[in-house]
């Protein structure tokens, strides 16, 4: 797991990693019974519980209205976002929602943070996995 302190920043310190399949197109990864990665295609996704690489990806606030939309696996648009921390294009974030900072979803940035503050309009994050998707219901 070498490619999850590349891609993630973060050094994976469990010795037995287990690995279940989820349908077709995706794998689940657990470590000390928590599940911690999802690898879907090419990507490698932090799942929504580990909260060790959620702490080193950038975050995306969300005001209260985007929660229900987010959460039912819509991509993230720049009217409802409240504010970012600095990222570029292409980058995997967290979506928080404003009022507690709860983690809602991972997602793929499409826009730099930049990008973002100036425009404020269009798709600025494609979701990835989110609260209540099918990955999240396997380990819930």
């Amino acid at each position: 797991m070498r490619e999850v302190n590349s891609r993630l920043g973060i050094s994976l310190n469990s010795e037995k990693i287990e690995e279940t399949t989820i349908g077709e197109e995706a794998k689940l990864f657990w470590a000390e019974e928590a599940p911690i990665l999802i690898r879907t295609d090419d990507a490698l996704i932090p799942t929504l519980t580990y909260q060790e690489a959620l702490g080193h990806l950038p975050n995306v606030l969300v005001d209260m209205g985007a929660i229900p939309h987010v959460c039912s696996g819509a991509d993230i648009m720049a009217p409802g976002i409240v504010s970012v921390q600095e990222f570029e294009s292409n980058q995997l974030v967290v979506i928080r929602d404003e009022r507690h900072g709860k983690a809602l979803a991972i997602g793929l940035s499409l826009l730099s943070s930049k990008e973002i503050q100036e425009k404020k309009r269009g798709k600025a994050v494609k979701n990835l996995h989110y609260v209540g998707d099918k990955i999240w219901n396997t380990y819930k």
